[in-house]
C-alpha cells in the first residue's frame, strides 16, 4: 500500500477531543481490519496498559458532537450501542503491542509516522505564526510612528494662517 495514501487515510481520522489528538475504535478496526468487538476484547484483555490518558470513553455529548460532524450510523439501524473509546497517540503505541498481525504490524507503524508528521507540521506552523506575530507587532509600531507624524503635521497646517501664505501685499 502506498505509504502517502495511508497516511492521508490515517490523518484524516485523526480527531482532536479534550485537548488531545485521537483515534475512534471504529477507525481503527477499519484501519487494521478487524472487527469493533475483537479489538475492545484485546483492550479488555489488557486493562493494566491502557490507562485514563491512553484511552477515554466518549461522553453523551461528545459522542453527539461527532454524530453531527461525521457519519455514525444510529443505534436503531444496528450501529453505536454504546459511547466509543477514543485512542490517545500514547493509546496507539500501547495498542499496536497488543494486536500482533501483520497488517496491525504495517498499521501501527504507519499511524506512528503520520502522528510525528503532524507534530512537525504543528512545530512548523507555530514557528511561522510567531514570525507573523513579529511582523505584525512591527509594522503596527511603524504605522502608530507614521500616523503620529501625520497627525502632527497636520494639526501644524492648521495652526499656520493661510493669509500670510503667499506674496505681500
Amino acid at each position: 500500500m502506498d505509504e502517502l495514501v495511508v497516511q492521508g487515510e490515517i490523518s484524516s481520522r485523526i480527531l482532536t477531543l479534550r485537548g488531545k489528538q485521537v483515534m475512534l475504535v471504529r477507525d481503527f478496526s477499519e484501519i487494521y481490519q478487524v472487527e469493533n468487538r475483537v479489538l475492545n476484547q484485546a483492550v479488555k484483555r489488557n486493562l493494566d496498559r491502557f490507562p485514563d490518558d491512553f484511552i477515554f470513553q466518549l461522553s453523551k455529548e461528545e459522542f453527539e458532537n461527532l454524530k453531527s460532524q461525521i457519519v455514525i450510523s444510529s443505534s436503531e439501524h444496528g450501529g453505536v450501542r454504546k459511547m466509543p473509546h477514543a485512542f490517545t497517540e500514547e493509546g496507539i503505541y500501547m495498542l499496536a503491542t497488543v494486536l500482533r498481525s501483520p497488517i496491525a504490524t504495517q498499521t501501527s507503524i504507519s499511524i506512528i509516522r503520520t502522528f510525528k508528521k503532524l507534530r512537525e507540521f504543528s512545530n512548523h506552523y507555530n514557528a511561522l505564526a510567531k514570525q507573523l506575530i513579529t511582523i505584525d507587532r512591527k509594522h503596527d509600531k511603524h504605522y502608530k510612528e507614521l500616523k503620529k507624524a501625520l497627525d502632527t503635521l497636520i494639526s501644524k497646517s492648521e495652526a499656520v494662517d493661510i493669509a500670510n501664505i503667499g506674496f505681500l501685499k
